[in-house]
């Protein structure tokens, strides 16, 4: 078995035990960089820093004082921050922008002494659920049930695809309505969402500040674990950080969840739901029933409200955080005609930069932070989104330790094949993702087993805030459970 098809806990220990180093395990993940650039997952390499890097993660392993994330080679979605390294958010109005600074969750990365393989490709500003809406052209799914070319999900599709294809052993990737969960469902691995401040935001590019949460996309719920160890923690450069102490998510791994209470929500059952997934949600009750839960059926009544709310309140801070991309200190800039003023540059610059898909939730955001709306939308959205939160609160109140739910209403679709005449098709991606993000909840994505064409499916585990090392637990014994060992057949 080639390295670089490890888990972060299996290299772990083979780095400590002197089986492998870690330049050896980086070099067998460059390698499948190479012969993976099919998939387009990644888009800027970084060979050079990695091996580097490797070498000084030799060398503290050597010292025999090395963290968990020593020596593990992981990719980085492109929205975090990597000193020296392109960062472009997937948008060619940042082409070219490498920052004099490194993100929060980067700088404890390579503290822990992980190796940095390069940047992943994704929607522009995380604005997707597809990869589609990518400046370098969409990720590609290492699933494949026939010629066409399937979506890794959206919008860190580079990262779940990177990490189902071995690529590496782990990523980076961020979840605003979804977006690590939904792409480690339609790929086979494992994502969590962590509570709202858990994990500083500071150095990751901007989409809806108040929904934006940094997490892990890896191979099992124990390389979560590992690395939500690694990145989470108070960061007093973000002031949405929380000052909590971090527990040891792995030590929590204990697999006994006897006497706990798991809710279902009956507004998760939607109307024309697949039969596939209903069958993989009734499977995962029986799998944590097996394991000594007790299955509660609950009420989240304002679910109902929670897209079209999401889809308010994250143009809208969009549209604000977004303003800054203007050609004037960094980034694009258009070429300007004789006579063109400032305001021209702004339009020709934002019009060459952004592309369809950031342009239309810039101006939807624009519209409903509008004067003559503010109040009939924004304001609305807020009122029924502290709702949605206090459904959840309530549930948990009521004794409930965690929440099951399908993560994605289909598995993967193929590339092209939504959103093109309507993008709210494509934006019902999110409807069982969403709500997590508008209460600021932990979430984990575990894959539970295959469609009838062979794609994988996933279901959630959702937890009270702050407590994600007994939701890990949680996903422990549905993922043991449920025994998933599928990989997708190398075609690439």
């Amino acid at each position: 078995m080639s390295a670089n098809t490890w888990t972060i806990a299996s290299a772990r220990d083979a780095l400590r035990k002197g089986e492998v180093t870690a330049v050896d395990l980086t070099m067998a993940c460059l390698t499948a960089m190479d012969a993976g650039d099919g998939l387009n997952a990644f888009v800027h390499k970084t060979p050079e820093l990695a091996l580097d890097q490797a070498r000084a993660a030799d060398a503290r392993l050597a010292a025999g004082a090395a963290p968990a994330m020593c020596g593990i080679p992981v990719g980085v979605k492109d929205l975090f921050a990597v000193k020296g390294v392109p960062t472009q958010a997937g948008s060619n109005i940042l082409r070219g922008f490498k920052p004099e600074y490194e993100s929060t969750v980067t700088a404890k990365l390579w503290g822990a002494g992980a190796v940095c393989l390069g940047k992943l490709n994704m929607d522009e500003f995380a604005m997707g659920s597809s990869n589609e809406s990518s400046c370098y052209g969409p990720a590609v799914n290492p699933w494949k049930v026939d010629e066409r070319k399937l979506t890794p999900g959206g919008s860190s599709g580079g990262s779940a695809a990177a990490v189902a294809a071995d690529l590496c052993l782990a990523a980076t990737g961020t979840d605003t309505g979804g977006s690590i969960r939904q792409p480690a469902a339609f790929c086979g691995i494992t994502g969590i969402k962590p509570t709202y401040g858990r994990v500083s935001r500071w150095g990751v590019v901007a989409y809806a500040s108040s929904l934006d949460q940094a997490g892990p996309m890896t191979k099992s719920v124990r390389d979560a674990a590992i690395m939500l160890g690694a990145i989470a923690g108070h960061d007093p450069k973000d002031s949405t950080s929380a000052d909590l102490a971090v527990p040891d998510f792995e030590a929590a791994l204990t697999g006994d969840i006897r006497g706990k209470w798991i809710g279902i929500p009956r507004e998760y059952r939607l109307d024309g739901m697949p039969a596939e997934i209903a069958a993989l949600w009734d499977r995962g009750m029986d799998m944590l029933r097996d394991a000594g839960a007790q299955i509660v059926d609950i009420s989240l009544p304002h679910t109902k409200f929670a897209l079209p709310t999401y889809y308010v309140i994250a143009p809208a801070e969009a549209s604000s955080n977004l303003a800054r991309y203007d050609g004037v200190r960094y980034g694009h800039r258009a070429k300007l005609a004789q006579g063109d003023g400032i305001t021209e540059m702004y339009e020709k610059t934002r019009a060459e930069g952004f592309g369809p898909e950031v342009q239309r939730r810039i101006m939807a955001g624009t519209y409903v932070l509008s004067a003559g709306f503010y109040d009939a939308y924004y304001n609305r959205a807020r009122k029924v989104r502290a709702l949605i939160k206090r459904d959840f609160e309530q549930a948990f109140a009521a004794g409930i330790d965690a929440i099951l739910a399908p993560t994605t209403p289909s598995s993967a679709f193929g590339l092209g094949e939504q959103g093109g005449a309507d993008p709210v098709e494509m934006y019902l991606n999110d409807v069982f993702t969403v709500t997590l993000n508008l209460a600021g909840l932990p979430g984990v994505a575990v894959p539970v087993g295959l469609d009838s064409k062979g794609l994988p499916l996933g279901l959630q585990m959702i937890g009270r805030p702050w407590e994600e090392a007994d939701l890990l637990n949680h996903a422990y014994v549905l993922e043991r459970a449920a025994g998933f060992v599928a990989k997708p057949a190398k075609w690439w």
